[in-house]
């Protein structure tokens, strides 16, 4: 059965680039969620006062990658406790956020969190919220890692999460 999750972790490249490679996940989509500004483009989003988070977004086959696996591997390749940043990325677009795509997801989502929380010493600052409108990522931003693979962010900041991956949950890749 297919689902839907939407994920804000930082730079969408990175989460495109490592969802792309977990087995059960169908398709990985870049794009804009979480703010105010209709039909957001990268530029407005990068100015910071859209609203809107960098998001993917994953339809995965349940039967294959459980909703706590994919989670499992998106809090492992960011860092919940940062507010507004991930490494040098600064802003609310790249805040930590999940969008659930119905109130059961919400509900998975809210105790893995609570469990998750034992684990850090900070406090867990991701957002939390049911999903609205998803704006695809304009065309250059799709499968980015994949086109850019020696692009300097690609290689200093996407290619270790990607290892982290591979490392870490060898038995969830493709």
């Amino acid at each position: 059965m297919l689902d839907t999750i939407t994920l804000g972790g930082g730079c969408f490249w990175c989460l495109e680039a490592v969802f792309q490679q977990v087995r059960g996940i169908q398709k990985v989509s870049s794009g804009y969620m979480g703010g105010h500004t209709l039909s957001p483009t990268y530029q407005q989003i990068c100015q910071g006062d859209t609203g809107h988070a960098e998001v993917v977004q994953l339809q995965f086959d349940s039967a294959e990658v459980s909703l706590v696996e994919i989670l499992d591997v998106f809090f492992a390749i960011h860092d919940p406790t940062t507010l507004n940043r991930q490494g040098h990325d600064v802003g609310t677009q790249y805040r930590s956020a999940i969008f659930a795509s119905h109130t059961t997801q919400l509900e998975a989502v809210k105790s893995k969190l609570l469990e998750l929380q034992r684990e850090f010493v900070n406090p867990i600052v991701t957002e939390l919220l049911l999903a609205s409108t998803f704006w695809p990522a304009e065309m250059e931003h799709h499968n980015y890692y994949n086109n850019y693979p020696l692009q300097p962010y690609c290689r200093a900041v996407v290619a270790p999460k990607l290892q982290k991956l591979m490392t870490h949950f060898p038995n969830m890749t493709k």
